[in-house]
């Protein structure tokens, strides 16, 4: 491992460089692996694994639309894509990829075929970390670990397509045959990371239902329509509404600062903007900081677990969800985004 400085703080992680594909490939030779489960992470993982040379097949429920679309992707029943038990029979490892709620589902099937030297492999440490409310309690005699793309499976697809990597995170809960770290950071580089930085199932799992709630897509879709709802109130149209508000934020500026960094941001912008932003991150961030701590204590305590496992157990989950986000879509800020979207100049 490498160790590198992250603002004045060491942490080790894996490249590419040190831990070669090559490598790889050799730490999981004559392994099977089973990836359960196509919907989000499952394409990305297992089509990456199958392009970098990796014995890998699909188990999925048949007769469904993700039974269909690993078809279409070049798996073939009977030979590489199996019902979710023969899978989970055939495999060594098992990347188990299925959603949090089918994953205490299904749990039974995939308990019984995880005989010693087998390793469990999941992208999210939901399962193992909530296990007294999941009940994934996993047989002593196999490892368990953890690769966790921060990312979309779609996204880990395309940059894999574009040479590039989207980094994740590792850990590893047991360490049943010895071989645990070698088999993991293997996998981390066989599905197309960029590099591997350790953690545990525990500190994922809060990170990632913090970030979900938080900047990623709770926090973000919050503050943003506070600002256009400002603005709207304050008589601008939806159009300059949404373009001050969304559209310069994501296609302007992300680019940029994913790119260089903040501060960058910052020096490249004119006085006024710096002045300005300067002056206001101050207040913007002793607003939302105690709503953070308040969000980090509901993921540690395992209270946004419990709701997420109450959600997903009604009959009516997917409905409601359904309602939820159509009234999101409709609102008149997404609706003024449509339009926009469809005014860039790629789409004439």
């Amino acid at each position: 491992m490498a160790e590198m400085n992250f603002g004045g703080v060491t942490e080790n992680v894996v490249t590419r460089d040190e831990f070669s594909l090559e490598k790889a490939r050799k730490v999981l030779q004559g392994e099977t692996i089973a990836v359960i489960g196509y919907g989000v992470q499952g394409p990305g993982q297992s089509l990456n694994l199958r392009d970098n040379g990796f014995r890998v097949i699909v188990g999925q429920r048949k007769g469904g639309k993700t039974w269909d679309k690993a078809v279409a992707d070049g798996w073939i029943p009977g030979e590489t894509l199996f019902e979710i038990e023969e899978a989970c029979q055939r495999g060594t490892i098992i990347q188990y990829l299925l959603s949090d709620a089918a994953q205490i589902e299904v749990w039974p099937t995939v308990e019984k075929h995880l005989t010693s030297g087998k390793a469990l492999y999941f992208s999210h440490g939901f399962g193992i970390t909530y296990s007294e409310r999941t009940g994934i309690i996993p047989p002593a005699d196999v490892d368990v670990i953890l690769v966790a793309p921060k990312g979309s499976g779609t996204s880990l697809r395309t940059m894999f397509l574009e040479g590039r990597g989207l980094n994740s995170s590792f850990a590893i809960h047991q360490d049943a045959t010895g071989k645990a770290w070698d088999r993991v950071v293997a996998l981390g580089i066989g599905v197309g990371s960029g590099y591997l930085f350790s953690t545990t199932f525990k500190r994922e799992v809060y990170s990632d239902l913090t970030g979900e709630r938080g900047s990623l897509m709770g926090g973000i879709q919050g503050l943003l329509l506070a600002q256009y709802e400002v603005l709207r109130e304050n008589g601008h149209t939806p159009s300059e509404a949404f373009n001050e508000t969304v559209e310069e934020l994501t296609q302007s500026l992300m680019p940029l600062f994913a790119k260089n960094g903040m501060d960058w941001m910052y020096a490249n912008c004119s006085t006024t903007a710096q002045r300005g932003a300067l002056d206001w991150m101050g207040p913007f961030h002793d607003a939302i900081k105690p709503i953070m701590q308040q969000l980090y204590t509901s993921v540690k305590t395992g209270n946004e677990a419990q709701i997420s496992i109450d959600s997903n157990s009604k009959p009516d989950y997917r409905e409601k969800l359904e309602e939820e986000l159509r009234q999101l879509r409709e609102s008149e800020m997404w609706q003024a985004g449509a339009v926009v979207r469809k005014l860039r100049p790629e789409n004439h």
